[in-house]
């Protein structure tokens, strides 16, 4: 063969071989396309199911209301308990003395020690927290309660208290039917508990004992769950206060009722003529919400074994995992997270705090993204317009749960009169004669620490209101306003008030 034809032959094989080449890359950017437009797919389908549009809203809202008025009619004519608390009058202000608190409502608990001064002045106040070890939230009711005692007669002794007489309030942020202010059994657990032979005690009877055993000389003079306490702390400083909401861990509502309104449990209504109600929206179901793939509202779907669909797509315990489930689809989808998925399959390992703080992240590199996933989800070099990706995830997640929180609050306006409708007829709100201002009381991580929650969730109430109405609400932010609150009902309720200076 001539040196021309070896050099034909040469460049022949050059030209196949880059052929080959070209098609190859062809091939692998035609694949890595695809695969990324699946990705965006599972992001745009879910950010379909999750839209949240002003008209959905007023639905919610509407829904919301109805079950609350058959809530108030009859026992298990709801989707939401509408419990009665006992609670029939508010702190005003005069309360002086030094009370105790006990914050029991998720993995941890606090201990709280109150002095109060007329004219709605706390003098002093003195909290601690304490974890609860994971075996005592499926343990006994006895050790569970006795860690609770040990630790409040620790603080009294360390801060110098006395504890002779002293009331106590006691915040038990799990669903309670109570029977008077100082006693309630519980209904079931929630969040992380499952203690299954405490379903039906007395709560309050329960940590009673546990004082004894301990040697204190308290008692359980208030029962309260977190967003009672909130609303007494919240009328503790201004009268106009209506309502309460917790959006945190959880999520729950309570707010001042008529007790002309209340057709269920007349034996249980005083010669006062309005009750505290504990709503218990957190199951909540509505209609006018679709389940995504990615909502775990059935047993199967995570540790606890019940149904909170509410809840569920607002509070703090369940974002991440939302999130965490949608980036395990887009893994499923394509290579989008490269190899190092491993983490994505293990359930709420990524929490809320993380979502938020990639959420948050303004920077143009999005560094804070990259250093999350990989600290929570080992995943590491994820390219930019990735983690632009993962961003959008996590605010469809944080918007939808903020405004499905904002339909919840203008649902207990709605029941009480204070929405700017005539019980929901009308989609028209107008201020109707003098207007009253409503107040909200909020208390909660995702509300308190989250500000864009936070700016979703305020702004939905005004574009549901409108202007005009939503000028007379205030949303106010409770610090720590389950435990004082607890303790302040404690104070009026106690019959050695004017003594326990």
């Amino acid at each position: 063969m001539g040196k021309a034809q070896w050099l034909s032959v040469a460049l022949g094989c050059v030209a196949a071989v880059t052929c080959v080449a070209a098609t190859a890359l062809v091939t692998r950017r035609a694949v890595a396309r695809s695969r990324w437009s699946r990705a965006v797919a599972v992001v745009r389908g879910f950010e379909e199911d999750c839209a949240t549009p002003t008209e959905r809203l007023q639905r919610i809202v509407n829904s919301l209301s109805v079950e609350m008025f058959a809530g108030l009619a009859s026992e298990g004519a709801s989707k939401v308990r509408m419990l009665l608390t006992c609670v029939d009058a508010l702190p005003d202000g005069s309360e002086e003395g030094i009370y105790y608190s006990v914050d029991l409502g998720g993995t941890s608990f606090r201990v709280m020690r109150l002095e109060l001064g007329s004219g709605s002045m706390v003098i002093n106040k003195k909290v601690e927290h304490r974890p609860i070890p994971e075996d005592l939230t499926k343990g006994t009711s006895e050790d569970l309660f006795n860690l609770i005692a040990l630790a409040l007669k620790n603080f009294i002794e360390r801060e110098g208290g006395d504890d002779e007489g002293r009331a106590l309030g006691f915040t038990f942020s799990f669903p309670v039917r109570q029977v008077s202010i100082s006693s309630g059994s519980l209904i079931r657990w929630t969040k992380e508990f499952s203690i299954e032979e405490a379903v039906g005690k007395d709560v309050a009877q329960c940590l009673n004992e546990a004082l004894v055993r301990n040697g204190l000389n308290l008692q359980v003079t208030a029962l309260v769950n977190n967003a009672v306490g909130t609303l007494a702390m919240g009328h503790y400083y201004d009268e106009d206060t209506v309502a309460a909401v917790i959006i945190g861990a959880g999520t729950n509502a309570s707010y001042i009722e008529r007790n002309a309104a209340i057709a269920k449990c007349r034996g249980l209504l005083t010669d006062s003529d309005q009750t505290v109600v504990n709503v218990e929206w957190g199951s909540f179901r509505s209609p006018q919400v679709p389940l995504t793939p990615f909502d775990i509202c059935s047993s199967e779907a995570e540790r606890n074994h019940y149904d909170q669909a509410f809840e569920k797509m607002i509070s703090g315990v369940y974002l991440g995992e939302i999130a965490r489930l949608v980036f395990q689809r887009m893994a499923q989808e394509s290579d989008l997270f490269g190899s190092s998925v491993n983490c994505l399959s293990t359930p709420f390992i990524f929490s809320t705090p993380s979502l938020a703080a990639i959420r948050e992240d303004d920077s143009p590199d999005l560094r804070v993204v990259g250093r999350v996933l990989e600290e929570h989800l080992k995943i590491q070099d994820v390219p930019l317009k990735t983690r632009r990706l993962v961003v959008r995830i996590c605010d469809i997640v944080t918007r939808r749960a903020a405004r499905l929180a904002a339909a919840g609050i203008v649902a207990v306006l709605q029941k009480i009169g204070r929405d700017g409708t005539l019980c929901g007829t009308t989609f028209v709100r107008k201020i109707r004669g003098e207007p009253k201002r409503s107040v909200v009381a909020i208390e909660g991580g995702l509300y308190q620490g989250y500000s864009i929650f936070r700016e979703y969730l305020n702004e939905a109430v005004d574009e549901i209101l409108g202007d005009d109405i939503a000028s007379t609400v205030s949303l106010r932010v409770m610090e720590e306003g389950s435990g004082i609150g607890a303790a302040l009902l404690a104070a009026s309720y106690s019959s050695t008030r004017q003594n326990s200076a």
